[in-house]
C-alpha cells in the first residue's frame, strides 16, 4: 500500500497526467522552504538514513560539509529526492515519528494528513536528536519527582493528585490592586490579562507562608513532565533559591553547569544541548522557589553587570543575571517569595498573590483528603461552627495541618472532634507536635496510647530540646539548611530523624556523601526555635527578645530582594536578600507557647519559676512595643475621627497579642490606642487576622472607624469580627472576597447596634441577594449615610432595592453602586429615590449599563431634587437624547455642582444642548464629557464655556 496524503493538498503537489497517488518528492519541492526553516536537527535524519541503507557514508560525509543548518537541510533534501519516492516518503515518516525533534513541524504534518505506507511502517526509527532525547530524560526525572508530596511524616509519601486543590490566585498590578482572577494554570503564562510591563520576564508569585507557593510550582513541573502544560516550554529547569545560599563565596560555575548539574545531565553531547538552550531560550521555563530563602554575604557590587553564558562566576551572579534577562533572554521564568518581599519592578512581567482557599476551595480539598462522605459533612460542620479554626483553613499548609490532626485523632479516638474553642496557631502546631510524637510510639494492637499532651511533651523533652536548639541556631543566621555536622552537635539522633520534623535534601555542598537536612517548613523551624527560648532555663531577656528586635530595625522600611547595584546602590553589610517573615512567626509562636493556658503544658519541662520569669518579659515588651506602632495621628477625611496609619508590623504585632490569648494584654493594647480610626488597609490582612484585631479592639470603650480595604478578609473573616460590631461606626471591607453570605452577617450585626454610618463593601462578590441586606441595613438603620457597593454582581433587581431604601431613609448622604449592572429599570428606581430626597448628595451610577431610556428618568427625577451635589454616570450609553434631557433638567435644578457623564455616547449636537442649558445655571461648576463621540475640532466650539469639559 502506497503512503496517503489528504485529497485536499494533492491539488497542490504537480503530478503526471494519470499518476496516483501524489508525489513525496513533488511534496518536498512544494514544502522546501517551510522544512529548511522549521527542521532544527539534521544528525537524526542523517543517522536514520544510514541505518536503512538510504544514505552512504559519503551522502553524510557531503551533508557534514555546509556550514549552516539550513544548507545541511537543504542538500538532505536534495540528495533525499534524488534517490526516489520510498526515500521521500521515509524522510517524511521520521519527521512525524520523532515528535520531540521535530515538534515545530507536527502541525504541516497534519495538515497534510500523512500515513505512512506498510513498507515504511516496517522501517525502524530511532531518536539520536541529543536534544529531543535530553527532553524526553527531562521530563521523566520531573515528572517523577513531583509524583509525590512529603508528609511531615518522612516515611509517608503522597500522591500530588490527591493533595494539591486550586485556590485563590489573583493577578495585580504593582500597588498590589486586583487584575482580575487566575482560573487555569496557562493563564499565568497568558499576557491578554494582567500584564503590568511586557519588558519584564518574570512571573512573581508571592503569598504568605504556607500559602502554596512550593505546592503551585511542584504542579507546574507535573503538568509539564505529562506534557498536559500548554506553553510552549521545550524545557523545564527547577530551583529552590535556598540553594544558593551554601555556595562560598569564592565558588563559581557556569551556566551550562548549573542548569545540568542541579536538574538532569544529558546522556548525550551535553554541548550540543546546552547550544541549543541558547540559541533557541523561549523554550526553557525555570521556576525558581524561594527567593526571600537566599541569604549570602556575597557583594554583588563586585562582579560586572553582564555575564557570559560559558564563564565561571558566582551562582547567584547568574540567578540575578537569569532573572534580569542578561542571560537566556526570552525564557519564561516564575519566582516565588512570602509576601513583603519586594522585586524591583524591572524584571516582574506579572504579579500572582495567593490568597489561600476560598469557601469552595476548602469544600474541594476536605472531599479531596477525606474520601467518607460521612466524615467530610463532619468536619465542614465543625468548621463552620468554629470560624477561627474555619479562618486558619484558608492557608493551605495549616489547613492540612489540622486535618492530618484530626485524622490521626479520629485513628485513635473515634470520638474525637475538632476544638470548640479560639485555637491559634500555636495550638494548631503543638496538635500537630502531639499527633506525630503519638504515632512514633509503639502500641499494642488492641490497646490505643492514651497519654496527655503534657505527658507526651515531658517524654521526649530532650528530642524536642535538641531539635530547637538546631532550628534556634539556624535562625539565628537565617540559615534553613543543616550538614550532618550540625545535627550531630545537637545530639539528634536517627531515630529524632525518623520523627519527620526534618527531611533529607540534595547536598549543594560537594560533599554527596553526607546528608544535608531542612526543617518541613519554615514555619516549623521557627516554632522549635520558639519551643527552645522556651524551655531552655538558660536563655535570657536578651535572647528571649531577639527576634523582635530583628523585626523591629526594618520596621520604616521593608526589606527588598534584588538590589541590583547598577540600580539601586545598597547600604554596605546589607543582606540583599533579606526577608523577616520567618522572625515574625518565631516572636508569634514565643506568644504562644507563653500564654498562661499553657503553663500547665510547661511546668513538667521548665521550672514554674522561669516559665514566669520569661512570660513577664515577653508581656512587658509588647505593651510598650505598641507605643511606636501607633504613632502619626492625623486627621481624617471623615469628621470627628483621627487616624492612625498602622506602621507595617502592626498585623504580625496583633498576631503575636491573640497568640497570647491574655485578656489583660489585650486591655493594655486598647487602652494605647489614641486614634478612633484604625487604617489597616493593604496589610495583607486574611480572615484568621480578624480574631486579633477583634481581640483588641473589644476593649476599647469608643466608637471606632476600622479600614481593612484591599486584604483578603472574606465572609469568615467578617464572622471573626462579630466583638467588635457593637463599636464600628465605620466599617470598610472593599476588595476582600466578601460574599452575600457575610453580607449577611453584617446586615444582622449591624442593625442591633444602630451606630454605623459608613458602610464600605467596593469591589466584592455581592450578588441581589446580598443588596437585598444592604438594603434592609439602609432602611433600618438611620445611622447609617455612607453606603459603597460598586463593582460587585448586582442587577436591575438588587438596585431596585437599595434604591427603594434610599427612598425611605432620610439619612443617606452618600450611595456608590459604579461597575455594577442595575440597567436602565435599576436607573429608574433611583430616579424615583431622588425625587424630593431631603439629603442624599453624592451619588454614583457609573458603569451600569444605563441606556438613554434609564438616563432620561433620571434627568426627569432631578428637577424635582435639591440635596444631590454631585452625580457620577461616567462609561454608560447615553447618547444626546438622554444630554437634551440633562440639559433640560439643568435648567431647573440650581443644586448640582457636579455632573460627569464621561465616556457616553454623546455628540456634538448632545454637547450644545449641555452649553446652551449652562446659560441659565451658574451653580454648577463642571459637566464631564471626555471620552464621548467628539473630535477635538469639534470641541473648540464649546471653548468659551470652561464648565464644559471635553478634552
Amino acid at each position: 500500500m502506497e503512503g496517503q496524503l489528504c485529497a485536499n493538498l494533492e491539488t497542490s503537489v504537480e503530478k503526471p497526467p494519470g499518476a496516483s497517488p501524489p508525489s513525496f518528492i513533488a511534496l518536498l519541492k512544494v514544502y522546501r522552504e517551510l522544512l529548511v526553516s522549521g527542521i532544527r536537527n539534521t544528525q537524526c535524519l542523517v543517522d536514520n538514513l544510514i541505518k536503512n541503507d538510504y544514505f552512504s557514508t559519503e551522502d553524510a560525509e557531503m551533508v557534514v560539509q555546509f556550514p549552516t543548518q539550513a544548507d545541511k537541510v537543504r542538500k538532505i533534501l536534495d540528495l533525499v529526492q534524488s534517490k526516489g519516492e520510498e526515500v521521500s516518503e521515509y524522510f517524511i515518516s521520521v519527521l512525524q515519528k520523532v515528535t520531540d525533534a521535530y515538534y515545530e513541524l507536527q502541525p504541516w504534518l497534519d495538515e497534510i494528513g500523512y500515513k505512512p505506507s506498510e513498507n515504511i511502517c516496517s522501517k525502524p526509527v530511532v531518536n539520536t536528536d541529543p536534544v529531543s532525547r535530553y527532553c524526553q530524560k527531562l521530563r521523566h526525572e520531573l515528572g517523577r519527582d513531583s509524583k509525590f508530596v512529603m508528609s511531615y511524616a518522612q516515611r509517608e509519601e503522597m500522591l500530588l493528585e490527591e493533595i494539591y486543590s486550586n485556590s485563590i490566585m489573583q493577578l495585580v498590578s504593582f500597588t498590589n490592586e486586583s487584575l482580575g482572577e487566575v482560573c487555569q494554570l496557562e493563564g499565568l503564562f497568558d499576557d491578554a490579562v494582567g500584564l503590568i510591563n511586557e519588558d519584564g520576564e518574570t512571573i512573581y508569585v508571592f503569598g504568605d507562608a504556607g500559602i502554596g507557593k512550593s505546592i503551585l510550582l511542584q504542579k507546574i513541573q507535573s503538568l509539564w513532565a505529562k506534557k498536559e502544560l500548554d506553553v510552549g516550554a521545550k524545557f523545564f529547569f527547577r530551583f529552590r533559591c535556598r540553594m544558593f545560599s551554601c555556595f562560598k563565596e569564592d565558588e563559581t560555575i557556569c551556566l551550562k553547569d548549573l542548569l545540568f548539574k542541579y536538574n538532569c545531565y544529558p546522556d548525550h553531547d551535553p554541548t550540543e544541548v546546552f547550544h541549543h538552550i541558547l540559541q533557541f531560550p523561549h523554550t526553557v521555563l525555570f521556576t525558581f522557589d524561594g527567593f526571600d530563602e537566599i541569604y549570602s554575604s556575597f557583594d554583588l557590587s563586585s562582579v560586572p553587570e553582564m555575564c557570559s553564558p560559558n564563564d565561571p562566576i558566582h551562582p547567584l551572579v547568574l540567578l540575578v543575571s537569569l532573572l534580569r534577562g542578561k542571560l537566556l533572554k526570552g525564557s519564561k521564568k516564575i519566582l516565588t517569595a512570602r509576601t513583603g518581599t519586594e522585586i524591583q519592578r524591572n524584571i516582574i512581567r506579572k504579579k500572582v498573590l495567593l490568597r489561600g482557599f476560598s469557601s469552595n476551595n476548602l469544600k474541594e480539598y476536605t472531599a479531596m483528603f477525606f474520601k467518607d462522605e460521612g466524615q467530610q459533612t463532619l468536619v465542614l460542620n465543625q468548621l463552620e461552627a468554629n470560624p477561627n479554626l474555619r479562618s486558619l483553613c484558608s492557608v493551605p499548609l495549616f489547613c492540612w495541618i489540622i486535618f492530618k490532626c484530626y485524622e490521626h485523632f479520629h485513628s485513635m479516638f473515634d470520638s474525637h472532634e475538632l476544638p470548640d474553642c479560639s485555637v491559634t496557631l500555636t495550638d494548631v502546631f503543638l496538635l500537630m507536635i502531639e499527633a506525630h510524637l503519638n504515632r512514633s510510639l509503639k502500641t499494642s494492637l488492641l490497646k490505643n496510647n492514651t497519654r496527655s499532651q503534657a505527658e507526651m511533651f515531658k517524654s521526649r523533652k530532650e528530642t524536642l530540646l535538641a531539635i530547637g536548639k538546631m532550628a534556634y541556631k539556624g535562625m539565628k543566621n537565617s540559615f534553613f539548611l543543616f550538614e550532618q555536622e550540625d545535627v550531630l552537635s545537637v545530639n539528634i539522633s536517627e531515630g529524632d530523624l525518623q520523627l519527620g520534623f526534618l527531611r533529607t535534601v540534595k547536598s549543594y555542598s560537594g560533599c554527596d556523601s553526607q546528608s544535608t537536612y531542612e526543617f518541613l517548613h519554615l514555619t516549623l523551624q521557627s516554632f522549635f526555635t520558639a519551643l527552645f527560648l522556651v524551655i531552655e532555663e538558660k536563655v535570657g531577656a536578651k535572647e528571649l527578645l531577639q527576634f523582635f528586635s530583628e523585626c523591629s530595625s526594618t520596621e520604616t522600611a521593608q526589606p527588598t530582594c534584588l538590589h541590583i547595584p547598577c540600580l539601586k546602590k545598597q547600604p554596605a553589610g546589607e543582606d540583599p536578600f533579606r526577608n523577616n517573615e520567618h522572625f515574625h512567626f518565631t516572636n508569634l509562636f514565643l506568644c504562644g507557647l507563653l500564654s498562661r493556658s499553657k503553663q500547665k503544658l510547661f511546668r513538667h519541662l521548665v521550672s514554674p519559676a522561669v516559665l514566669n520569669r520569661k512570660r513577664k518579659i515577653l508581656i512587658t515588651y509588647l505593651g510598650e512595643s505598641m507605643k511606636p506602632h501607633l504613632k502619626g495621628l492625623t486627621r481624617s477625611r471623615l469628621s470627628n475621627y483621627n487616624q492612625v496609619q498602622v506602621q507595617p508590623n502592626f498585623v504580625w504585632m496583633l498576631r503575636c497579642l491573640y497568640e497570647t490569648q491574655s485578656e489583660k494584654v489585650g486591655k493594655l493594647a486598647a487602652k494605647r490606642m489614641r486614634a478612633n480610626y484604625i487604617k489597616l488597609a493593604y496589610c495583607n490582612a486574611c480572615s484568621a487576622d480578624c480574631s486579633a484585631i477583634s481581640f483588641v479592639v473589644h476593649h476599647i470603650q469608643n466608637r471606632l472607624a476600622l479600614d481593612l480595604d484591599n486584604n483578603n478578609i472574606n465572609d469568615y473573616g467578617v464572622k471573626q469580627l462579630l466583638p467588635c460590631f457593637s463599636k464600628l461606626a465605620v466599617i470598610r471591607l472593599s476588595v476582600n472576597q466578601v460574599t452575600d453570605h457575610g453580607v449577611r452577617i453584617l446586615y444582622e450585626e449591624l442593625s442591633k447596634y444602630q451606630i454605623v454610618s459608613f458602610l464600605g463593601l467596593y469591589n466584592n462578590q455581592i450578588t441581589d441577594v446580598g443588596a437585598k441586606y444592604v438594603a434592609k441595613l439602609i432602611e433600618e438603620c438611620s445611622s447609617l449615610e455612607y453606603v459603597k457597593i460598586g463593582a460587585n454582581k448586582i442587577t436591575s433587581e438588587g438596585g431596585k432595592c437599595i434604591a427603594q431604601a434610599i427612598q425611605k431613609s432620610r439619612t443617606m448622604f452618600e450611595i456608590g453602586m459604579w461597575g455594577n449592572q442595575v440597567g436602565d429599570e435599576g436607573a429608574k428606581a433611583f430616579a424615583e429615590a431622588l425625587r424630593n430626597h431631603p439629603r442624599l448628595t453624592n451619588i454614583s451610577l457609573a458603569f451600569n449599563g444605563i441606556t438613554t431610556e434609564g438616563g432620561k428618568s433620571i434627568a426627569e427625577a432631578m428637577q424635582h431634587n435639591n440635596s444631590v451635589k454631585i452625580f457620577w454616570l461616567t462609561k454608560n450609553e447615553l447618547d444626546d437624547e438622554a444630554a437634551m434631557s440633562f440639559a433640560e433638567m439643568l435648567k431647573v435644578n440650581k443644586k448640582l455642582v457636579h455632573l460627569w457623564l464621561i465616556q457616553n455616547q454623546i455628540t456634538a449636537k448632545g454637547v450644545k444642548y449641555l452649553s446652551e442649558a449652562l446659560k441659565e445655571n451658574t451653580a454648577i461648576k463642571e459637566v464631564c464629557l471626555n471620552g464621548n463621540l467628539i473630535c477635538q475640532e469639534e470641541a473648540k466650539a464649546f471653548e468659551n464655556e470652561e464648565r464644559i469639559i471635553c478634552f
